[in-house]
């Protein structure tokens, strides 16, 4: 059999396993189901991506942390909303926000850690946030009561569009600076009431 239609082959199979699977697979599964080492499987994978790009295609394959995924275009949502009557979107408040942004830069993160960051209970917001499944449980810390440790999912990736931890923004200095302003002027006001 010729390399191209080896090459072929191996394509067609981790496009079959990723749409079987429907959620994201790690490379080094996908790299065991078609026999080859990893480094060759993300070669594989790489030119996949860039072929359904680049074919003006309706799936893409993204990267989320190490694993791959085949997903619609974000741009051809619309036309799945008029046949799937997606459900209404989630909308995140403000709180869930915050406490979002602090799980997702301090994970693993206990709720009594986020609640001494923000100054008030979260239960709310993590509890939401974990039915969006954005947050999940990482397990438990080992300390007295076993308070359990929150960290964030693949969804979340994808909802913010990144492949990894490591593609968060860190805030500048200058934004830093605005943040701590802004957090003292916040105990100001809570002091005088």
């Amino acid at each position: 059999m010729s390399k191209e239609l080896e090459k072929k082959k191996m394509e067609a199979a981790l496009e079959a396993i990723l749409f079987a699977m429907g959620n994201a697979v790690e490379a080094g599964k996908l790299a065991d189901a078609i026999g080859q080492d990893e480094e060759t499987t993300r070669e594989i994978l790489g030119g996949m991506m860039e072929k359904y790009q680049a074919e003006d295609r309706g799936i893409c394959l993204v990267e989320l942390d190490g694993a791959f995924q085949l997903c619609t275009k974000s741009e051809l949502y619309g036309y799945l909303v008029k046949v799937a009557r997606q459900p209404k979107k989630a909308v995140l408040t403000d709180a869930a926000l915050e406490t979002l942004s602090i799980i997702a830069y301090k994970q693993p993160v206990t709720k009594i850690e986020i609640e001494k960051i923000r100054g008030v209970k979260s239960d709310h917001a993590v509890n939401r946030l974990v039915e969006y499944d954005l947050v999940r449980e990482l397990g438990r810390l080992d300390a007295p009561g076993k308070p359990i440790l929150f960290g964030t999912t693949e969804e979340f990736l994808r909802h913010f569009g990144i492949s990894s931890l490591d593609d968060l923004p860190f805030p500048g200095t200058v934004q830093m600076d605005d943040l701590k302003a802004e957090a003292e002027e916040e105990l100001e006001m809570r002091v005088k009431v």
